[in-house]
C-alpha cells in the first residue's frame, strides 16, 4: 500500500490553492474551479471544496490534523514565507526526535509543518526513506 496524498476541504478552493502554491513554490494541477493538486516527490496534496463532499465536511472544525512538508533548510523557508504566513505557531525550533520544525496556520487554520532533519539520526532516517522510495 501507498500513502498517496491528503486531501484538504475548503470553503475557498483558489485562495488555499493560492497560498499553497506560494508556500511551497509549487504549481497546482486543476482537475476543476472545486479540485485542484500540488504533487511533490512523497504525496500529493489534494484541496477540495465543500461542494465535492457535503455534508460531512467542515473545515473549520480540523484542530488535530498537521499537514508537513520536508524542506532542504526550514529556516531559509522561514525567511522566504515572510508576507505569505501570517500565523506563525512556532518558530524554527530543533525538537527532541531531531527535526527543526516551523509551525503555522494556513488561511483556513490548518496546522502545517516545514520541517528539516538535523541530528544525524533524523538526516539518515530521511534519507533511508528517499532510497527506499527510489528503489
Amino acid at each position: 500500500m501507498d500513502f498517496v496524498s491528503i486531501r484538504i476541504v475548503t470553503r475557498d478552493v483558489a485562495r488555499l490553492v493560492e497560498f499553497y502554491e506560494r508556500a511551497t513554490g509549487a504549481r497546482a494541477a486543476w482537475a476543476t474551479d472545486d479540485f485542484a493538486e500540488i504533487a511533490t516527490a512523497g504525496a500529493t496534496l489534494a484541496i477540495a471544496s465543500t461542494r465535492t463532499v457535503p455534508p460531512f465536511a467542515r473545515p473549520e472544525d480540523n484542530r488535530s490534523v498537521i499537514v508537513e512538508f520536508l524542506v532542504d533548510d526550514v529556516d531559509h523557508v522561514h525567511r522566504n514565507l515572510t508576507g505569505v504566513v501570517t500565523d506563525v505557531v512556532q518558530e524554527p525550533t530543533t525538537m527532541p526526535w531531531g527535526n527543526r520544525s516551523l509551525l503555522f496556520r494556513d488561511p483556513d487554520g490548518n496546522l502545517v509543518n516545514f520541517f528539516t532533519p538535523v541530528t544525524p539520526a533524523a538526516v539518515e532516517k530521511f534519507a533511508r526513506r528517499r532510497l527506499a522510495r527510489n528503489t
